[in-house]
């Protein structure tokens, strides 16, 4: 066997590179999202032991609603992926097109073993270009084959020298097959069918059997008239080890999947639900579909479900002879390489078993599989008809007038290869031009005018998107996920009557309940969302929330384990106040997944509102063990310690909050709270810093303009305290407190009375009814020296506040004062009064932050806000600006007393 030179490995890695090196540009798209960017299965916080607990898109394999597709070593390279870049695109497309070249070397290598050095390597060029292959190599969900192909191939190469030099059995290399026959499974379903290849290899290539010869062996065998020859005796031995390890594989994926089919409807499969013959005849004519995707692949499309390829429902529909004659070349082919010994039928016999054997997972002739037609599960069998193609150049190219013509038009199709694939390469780019490139091919199918809808409406495009969404309701009037998404582009678009109505067509094209039959297996997981949808819409309508209890309701009775009906309905029983029955509804929720932080952040937020902290606190942690990053369990549980008022809690607090604002950095809330944290503590300038950055990212920061001007008020700051406070009342003008705090040191501190006169009248204009700007508007006119303003001031405060002793014993010393002033003949509005100060005051519980509360929705993590109460440390300012108050009322009844 030829050694692959490193020209030839150059060659085609170049080549490869030159083909795929724009997919480096395309994001994340079609089953990426499910694959890549909604898997939790790639964070690190998550135990690697899920990964094989989980099918390939992060669902517990024990559910009904997982895929059952069990590939956790392909799903390990994308944790590695994110280990190195997190989401970036461009890691996961390049390692996709660095295994695609290490395919191709491998290839050339059994190409090898059946063709010369030439047509080997036409064929690893042919396969290196081939537009097909796309789907598999720009697609990042397609390293399931790339990864498969690889240890697929390793396995047959392994078994290729199972053989010694005077033909006994060398067990090593079988050894090594039945591991990478595992390893192949393990990175995608169809890896196990290499242990076919490897028996047609062994009896019809290493034995040199043909047909007619092995079914005279059995024969003489059966009659008795001789015992089974010596090398046929050690094939068979070797056969037996493989056959019982490939046994053994299923087995244990049977176990994995629990014996359970993943569950389809119909219109992943259509033909999957029909009767006969309608069912045998479709699935037989998707046969010839996949293999002139082979021969002309011209017209590519990311998804064949649906409507794409119409039901042949009778044996007079024309396309039934592509069937036939498919059958035909089929088995001309099997034919002529079965019955003769000669290199040629070997190479055919190989190719064959390339070409079918990988495909009968995904040919739904033994079972049905989620789609019509599929690129990327060409990848294996395309080499079969690479390696076909190759044979035919090297028979032409043989024959001295038609060599030239041979290799022109190889060069041709390598070339026009090249330019499809380079140019399919940019319908990757994004969701959008995928599914626009591939209603060009299709406009039968009403998913892709679906998936085109939700392109346009993550760009928040929803008039637009709603228009594809009708298009696919009037495509395929029965598909309830199509009305499901028009009542939710509606709703978008503020229709809710609009909404409301779709909501009910989609629900009204649900299976009804059959008596005795398991509801979940008849109808998409996900169509039962309907429910959800319908009920967070009309939920909006106090008036109506018993009725959209209803509907959460209906969706768990048909589906008991559905989790996201509990975290739905949980939410509504907390907006209806039925605690108790919301945090039951949780504690269902986590009976079924106790893996979702999301769930144990929710049943904290419930025992916040059920006067829970201890209990809030343990779920927030429980919430932060199985997710480190939770933003909303880092921010809420930080503020619970915060409010706790216990300093132990302060530097895990801050240290929370230093996490949250890692993960976003652009969220003032963040920096306030570490701002107030480091007020309790006492570090003044730490304070000001984080006060400062809150500010700068939300300007007009109501709760930290405040707070600082109080900084500084504190900090014997006055004068830095002005230009923040003066900040506040542009942004806030009825900010009552902050024109308390500006009065109080216009007056104390730049003993402007007229400045501060301003801001008390401002507060009256606005809350006549405010003792405290009323009384610090008394002692400005006692300022002013204007006794008789003074006590009618002070009598109307009084009225106002009839318990406040201050302010009587206030009004008594003016009076007093009044008197002696009277007995002296001294004018009333010219006494000699020293400055006086007015009363302090601390911010309460209208500048608090926040609290932010999450729900898992239909489509992912909402946010629900409930305002937060004082905390120990607003108790404690209060209590401070008491006792300072206290100080200078003396000091304002010194002031009156005096002459």
């Amino acid at each position: 066997m030829a050694v692959v030179s490193w020209k030839e490995i150059l060659l085609l890695s170049g080549l490869v590179v030159g083909c795929y090196w724009n997919s480096l540009s395309c994001g994340f798209v079609f089953d990426d999202v499910s694959a890549i960017l909604d898997n939790k299965d790639l964070r690190p916080s998550t135990p690697i032991r899920n990964l094989f607990l989980n099918d390939f898109w992060g669902t517990p394999m024990a559910e009904e609603r997982s895929h059952k597709s069990y590939r956790p070593l392909t799903v390990l390279t994308f944790r590695l992926n994110y280990l190195f870049s997190e989401l970036s695109a461009a890691s996961y497309h390049l390692l996709n097109v660095i295994l695609h070249a290490v395919v191709c070397v491998l290839f050339l290598r059994v190409c090898r073993l059946f063709l010369d050095k030439t047509s080997s390597l036409v064929a690893a060029l042919l396969f290196a270009v081939h537009p097909i292959h796309t789907e598999a190599v720009t697609g990042v969900v397609g390293r399931a084959e790339l990864l498969s192909s690889i240890f697929l191939l390793a396995a047959f190469l392994a078994y290729t020298k199972s053989t010694g030099p005077d033909h006994s059995i060398v067990w090593p290399p079988i050894a090594l097959t039945v591991v990478l026959v595992a390893a192949a499974t393990l990175c995608k379903e169809q890896g196990i069918t290499v242990v076919g290849v490897c028996c047609v290899y062994e009896i019809f290539v290493a034995q040199g059997f043909t047909l007619p010869m092995l079914v005279d062996t059995i024969w003489q065998v059966l009659q008795g008239k001789d015992g089974f020859p010596y090398a046929v005796l050690q094939t068979l031995l070797k056969l037996i080890v493989l056959v019982i390890s490939t046994l053994l594989l299923v087995i244990i994926r049977v176990q994995v999947i629990q014996s359970q089919l993943p569950v389809f409807t119909r219109f992943d499969n259509p033909a999957a639900v029909s009767t006969t013959p309608t069912r045998q005849l479709t699935f037989n004519y998707l046969l010839p579909v996949n293999a002139w995707l082979l021969l002309n692949p011209s017209e590519l499309c990311c998804d064949w479900t649906m409507g794409t390829i119409p039901l042949v429902e009778s044996l007079v529909d024309l396309r039934n002879l592509a069937t036939l004659v498919f059958y035909i070349f089929l088995g001309l082919l099997a034919y002529h390489s079965l019955r003769y010994r000669q290199s040629s039928a070997k190479t055919v016999i190989m190719a064959l078993s390339l070409i079918v054997l990988p495909f009968i997972p995904a040919s739904n002739l033994f079972f049905p599989v989620g789609f019509v037609v599929a690129e990327r599960v060409l990848y294996v069998p395309s080499m079969g008809f690479c390696v076909l193609v190759a044979h035919g150049f090297k028979i032409i190219s043989h024959k001295g007038q038609l060599k030239k013509i041979s290799w022109l038009m190889i060069g041709v199709l390598l070339t026009t290869h090249t330019v499809k694939t380079f140019h399919r390469n940019w319908d990757w780019e994004s969701e959008y031009t995928l599914f626009t490139s591939a209603l060009k091919v299709n406009k039968n199918n009403a998913k892709l005018w679906n998936n085109v809808g939700h392109a346009l409406e993550n760009q928040n495009n929803y008039a637009k998107a709603l228009r594809y969404f009708l298009q696919a309701t009037r495509v395929q009037p029965d598909d309830i996920g199509a009305h499901m998404n028009v009542g939710r582009t509606y709703k978008n678009l503020n229709k809710s009557k609009e909404a409301e109505e779709a909501y009910l067509v989609a629900k009204s094209l649900m299976p009804q309940v059959i008596p005795g039959k398991k509801y979940a297996t008849r109808v998409a997981p996900n169509h039962l969302n309907v429910y959800i949808n319908l009920a967070n819409l009309i939920r909006a309508n106090d008036s109506r929330l018993e009725e959209a209890d209803q509907l959460y309701r209906q969706a768990i009775s048909m589906r008991p384990d559905f989790k996201q009906a509990y975290i739905s309905r949980g939410e509504l029983l907390l907006k209806m106040n039925k605690l108790t029955e919301a945090r039951d509804a949780y504690l269902r929720a986590l009976e079924l997944d106790r893996t979702n932080a999301d769930l144990w952040y929710n049943l904290a937020i419930v025992n916040i509102e059920m006067k829970d902290p201890s209990e809030a606190l343990k779920n927030f942690n429980h919430a932060l063990e199985l997710n480190p990053r939770h933003k909303l369990a880092l921010f809420n549980s930080a503020l619970l310690m915060q409010e706790s008022g216990e300093p132990k809690f302060w530097p895990e607090a801050n240290r929370r909050f230093l996490t949250y604002v890692e993960e976003e950095p652009d969220d003032a809330n963040g920096y306030f709270n570490l701002g107030m944290l480091a007020m309790d503590a006492n570090e003044n300038a730490a304070a000001e810093r984080w006060m400062r950055k809150a500010i700068g990212l939300q300007a007009g920061f109501r709760s930290a303009l405040f707070n600082l001007a109080l900084l500084y008020s504190q900090s014997k700051r006055e004068v830095d305290a002005l230009p923040v406070l003066d900040e506040l009342l542009h942004h806030h003008p009825e900010h009552i407190k902050g024109l308390i705090l500006k009065g109080d040191i216009l007056m104390n501190h730049k003993k402007d009375t007229r400045g501060a006169k301003a801001c008390f009248e401002r507060i009256l204009r606005m809350d006549p009814t405010n003792v405290q700007g009323k009384h610090n508007l008394c002692v400005v006119y006692f300022e002013e020296r204007d006794l008789p303003r003074a006590e009618r001031c002070l009598e109307e405060t009084l009225a106002l506040a009839p318990n406040e002793e201050y302010v009587r014993r206030h009004l008594s010393i003016v009076r007093s004062k009044m008197a002696a002033m009277s007995a002296a003949g001294q004018p009333l509005s010219s006494a000699n009064t020293e400055g006086a100060t007015t009363e302090g005051v601390a911010e309460v519980g209208d500048e608090k932050n926040e609290r932010k509360s999450s729900t898992e929705s239909v489509r992912g993590v909402g946010s629900d806000k409930r305002t937060k109460g004082k905390s120990t440390k607003d108790i404690k300012d209060i209590e401070k600006k008491r006792a300072a108050a206290l100080k200078r009322l003396e000091e304002i009844e010194r002031i009156l007393s005096g002459d």
